[in-house]
């Protein structure tokens, strides 16, 4: 410090604050929010938190500082959360007879209530299915009173908002739908559906989940939030992750009784860093770190890159050529994986 100017001293304190919080934020997965609601609610900013620590890294590199030390070790520290937070190219496999594709889709009622200044939204996210064609299709935020006929799945089931007073979920699939069911959250507009899917001479029990929503708008001013509507926000935040653990406790029970092997599609308003995901991983492979590309961003937040859509599978498929969508339809991307079993 004592060969730093007041600019460089100042700088590096802060880079002391955001290097302590990174480190804490490793953590935060086995942090449960109903017994630490504000802590947790860091998971959010994990990705700019390693964003802004490896700006500090290339800045005191540059600067040829010892203080590169600092945030380079906090890096290093979380090694497997960084690369988690982006993928370098995985290598593309072909697509074998034997393979199946799955897509994950917060379609935001197909634009109802003209969130975006386009009418043809509809038709646009049909006719990006219809070139996609997916073999099984989950969709969050669904629409049942839309005019749209997704012609190519013989096989669905779907909540229905009237009866439920719930947010509507679907799965959509060309191959036979032998069992389906509904998970109830209690006290939420959101709830969790599966279907048993078969696929070959194979079961797949398709889980399609929508937790709690954080009430964060992609296009919300975050800069221009005084301190009074900070707090409430955090607050608010802070409710909804208990919520969402008891939520993610609820499906996850749910799949340790399933009879087949488990997929689980879904919307889980919270990122990779936060206990949710790790209860509801578990086992489970992620498809998009095994196959997946770049920051694989699944929410549009203008800030950072965020991921809180997801794809899980058993361990004994084959995850290959997952995609990332950026198509500007809704507040979310569609993410997609082709799976095969190993042999």
């Amino acid at each position: 410090m004592k060969n730093l100017n007041l600019l460089n001293k100042f700088i590096f304190l802060i880079n002391s604050v955001l290097a302590l919080l990174l480190l804490l934020s490793f953590g935060l997965s086995y942090v449960p929010p109903k017994s630490y609601a504000l802590i947790s609610t860091l998971s959010l900013s994990v990705p700019l938190l390693i964003i802004l620590n490896l700006i500090f890294t290339v800045y005191w590199l540059i600067k040829l500082k010892k203080q590169v030390m600092l945030s380079l070790l906090v890096l290093v520290v979380g090694y497997n959360q960084v690369l988690s937070f982006y993928k370098f190219s995985s290598e593309s496999v072909s697509k074998s007879e034997n393979s199946f594709s799955i897509m994950s889709y917060n379609v935001r009622l197909f634009n109802l209530y003209n969130w975006i200044d386009d009418e043809s939204i509809p038709a646009k996210i049909q006719e990006f299915i219809e070139v996609e064609s997916p073999n099984i299709l989950c969709f969050q935020e669904y629409d049942s009173g839309s005019n749209l006929d997704f012609k190519s799945y013989a096989y669905k089931y779907q909540t229905n908002a009237s009866n439920t007073n719930k947010s509507e979920l679907a799965i959509l699939s060309t191959y036979k739908i032998l069992n389906s069911g509904f998970i109830d959250f209690p006290n939420s507009a959101n709830s969790a559906i599966f279907a048993d899917v078969l696929i070959k001479s194979d079961t797949m029990r398709i889980y399609n989940v929508h937790l709690q929503s954080t009430g964060i708008d992609a296009n919300m001013d975050v800069e221009s939030l005084d301190s009074e509507q900070s707090n409430k926000l955090l607050n608010r935040l802070g409710t909804t992750f208990k919520a969402q653990q008891y939520q993610a406790e609820l499906v996850a029970k749910h799949v340790s009784k399933s009879p087949h092997k488990v997929l689980i599609c879904g919307d889980f308003n919270n990122t990779i860093y936060s206990y949710v995901y790790r209860i509801l991983k578990g086992d489970l492979m992620d498809a998009f770190e095994t196959s997946g590309t770049g920051f694989g961003s699944t929410f549009d937040f203008k800030y950072f890159p965020v991921r809180i859509d997801f794809i899980l599978a058993d361990q004994s498929f084959l995850s290959r050529n997952f995609k990332n969508y950026t198509i500007p339809y809704s507040d979310h991307f569609p993410i997609l994986s082709e799976f095969s079993l190993h042999k």
